[in-house]
């Protein structure tokens, strides 16, 4: 199976990049940044990342992406007329920007996840299985992440805060709190606190309280390296290779659903 990466050069790209070398089920069909990058025509040890697209992409390959909303939409459409799937691991996407992604699936295979870790797909699962147990328990969640993310709350927090409200019945757009500074009074039974932490260089962790009379639950995953979610973005490639069109996620690629 050929694979190309989207967003070659960042820590995502080059870990993906590592691992497809090593696996010899993968062939490596081409690496891409964006037009000003300076690792376009670089000699790396790997593939000398391109910023052409188009001319790399085709029906037989799964392209990659770790971007960010912007370009992951532009390359979406390239895929989109290649006809080419696509494992979408860039986060960050607005309502909109995510309906864009379920239209171009109604014409190829895409496999949209906030996070490709096979340990974080088990707690989605785990989440939604204690919301519905505890659901009058108070619920909070914190994510940490390294000083050079740029999005906040993460994907997987928004991801897990979409679960727990879907599981609950809430608005998550009502419902959700990110800070608490400018509010003075109690929160809500209502309330899915979300908070945020960035800092050093923290791979990536995930907690949530479940908070009632008397005791406390905590679900955390704690990613050690970046290769699980590397690790889990190739299984979804290969996974994808064969699929119709339509819209995926990790849940499907795990037998979780």
């Amino acid at each position: 199976m050929k694979i190309v990466v989207c967003g070659a050069a960042g820590r995502m790209g080059q870990t993906i990049l590592n691992l497809a070398k090593a696996d010899k089920d993968i062939e490596i069909g081409g690496a891409v940044e964006f037009d000003e990058s300076p690792a376009i025509g670089t000699g790396s040890p790997i593939i000398s990342p391109s910023k052409d697209l188009d001319k790399i992409l085709n029906s037989q390959t799964v392209l990659i992406d770790f971007t960010n909303p912007q370009s992951a939409l532009k390359n979406l459409e390239i895929a989109r007329q290649k006809k080419s799937a696509v494992v979408i691991g860039t986060t960050g996407f607005d309502a909109a920007q995510k309906e864009e992604i379920s239209k171009a699936a109604k014409e190829i295979p895409v496999l949209l996840s906030p996070n490709m870790s096979i340990g974080v797909n088990l707690l989605f699962k785990l989440v939604q299985e204690v919301s519905k147990a505890v659901s009058d328990y108070d619920i909070e969640l914190l994510e940490l992440h390294h000083n050079k993310k740029k999005d906040a709350p993460s994907g997987t927090a928004a991801k897990l805060a979409e679960i727990i409200a879907e599981t609950l019945g809430r608005d998550i757009e009502k419902d959700a709190v990110y800070e608490r500074h400018s509010v003075n009074k109690a929160r809500t039974k209502e309330e899915i606190g979300i908070m945020s932490v960035r800092a050093g260089d923290i791979v990536g962790e995930h907690t949530v309280y479940f908070a009632g009379p008397g005791e406390r639950i905590e679900l955390t995953h704690r990613a050690h390296s970046r290769d699980t979610f590397a690790a889990g973005a190739i299984r979804a490639a290969k996974w994808l290779s064969n699929k119709k069109s339509g819209l995926y996620d990790m849940q499907a690629v795990l037998g979780l659903k």
